[in-house]
């Protein structure tokens, strides 16, 4: 495995979720789960987050199975960050039924020393000031990619905008980049968010794949075709991770090789909902990922 090491901040926390396909409750869930996960297939992971004393032991050992480090994964008085939600027949929109931050409201990253020099950084969905701030402690990363919902672009616009100029990879779904921008062609969104400082764009279409945006570039990857969709829950974040994870397993930030990163992010996605949680994520092999990226290729050539 690569010596490049990613540094993942955001949130781990624990779901309670109905589908179409069941009820789960009190199951591993959080952004920086999901992409640390997925990152871990290609790439040495360190994971900055916080939990509660109600966080299960196993979880713990989930991540450490995966070689995660969790050395900076803190353990504070209180509960985990809680999620309740519910997917109905559209698996692009989740109801949310519940938000409980406890820990996570005070959630503060601090990197340790042995995690500062990580040239790769990817910042999970989290407060943009906590973004800037965990940018503000990394030692000139060679590649940094961000993620972003649209509460913080309601609540926290020129925060995210600094972290923007201080980006390399910008991800966000065609509803966030539209209102970002106040665009309605994804295109003209991501001439826009480009135009704030990121070098790429990668917008995220749900089961319609991703796209991805750079100066005078533009490269569409299909989803792979599932039959049945358990939880969609996380597949932004495995996306997320699988793509940053590749970029490490090479070193190359060529636009090449994010076009590669982009599928092989798609493709651990298109595992992660497949089962609920992370049981089908956290239970695959390289070859696994390997043999349904070869399939995608198949697909997408023409």
């Amino acid at each position: 495995m690569t010596d490049n090491k990613v540094l993942i901040v955001g949130s781990v926390g624990l779901d309670a979720l109905t589908t179409p396909f069941g009820h789960v409750d009190r199951v591993l869930g959080g952004a920086a789960s999901y992409s640390s996960v997925a990152a871990s297939y290609f790439a040495p992971v360190s994971m900055v987050a916080v939990v509660g004393q109600d966080f299960p032991a196993e979880n713990v050992e989930l991540f450490k199975a995966r070689g995660i480090d969790v050395s900076a994964l803190e353990v504070k008085d209180g509960e985990t960050f809680f999620w309740a939600g519910e997917y109905g027949e559209d698996p692009n929109q989740a109801i949310t039924h519940a938000t409980e931050l406890n820990v996570f409201a005070d959630f503060k990253p601090t990197l340790p020393p042995s995690h500062r020099s990580h040239p790769f950084v990817f910042l999970a969905n989290i407060d943009p000031v906590l973004q800037l701030d965990v940018l503000n402690q990394a030692d000139s990363p060679e590649f940094v990619a961000s993620d972003t919902m649209n509460f913080w672009i309601a609540s926290k616009k020129d925060e995210l905008l600094e972290v923007l100029k201080r980006v390399d990879l910008c991800l966000m779904n065609d509803a966030e980049a539209r209102m970002l921008t106040g665009q309605k062609l994804l295109v003209d969104a991501a001439d826009a968010i480009l135009a704030m400082g990121p070098k790429y764009a990668a917008i995220k279409k749900g089961e319609h794949g991703a796209l991805l945006f750079g100066e005078n570039t533009h490269f569409s990857a299909p989803s792979f075709p599932l039959r049945q969709i358990v939880d969609p829950t996380g597949a932004g974040d495995s996306f997320a991770g699988g793509l940053v994870g590749y970029l490490a397993s090479t070193g190359d930030t060529s636009e090449s090789s994010i076009r590669k990163a982009v599928v092989y992010g798609s493709t651990v996605a298109s595992f992660d909902v497949e089962d609920f949680s992370l049981r089908r994520l956290a239970s695959l092999s390289r070859e696994d990922i390997q043999n349904r990226y070869d399939l995608f290729t198949e697909i997408a050539r023409f």
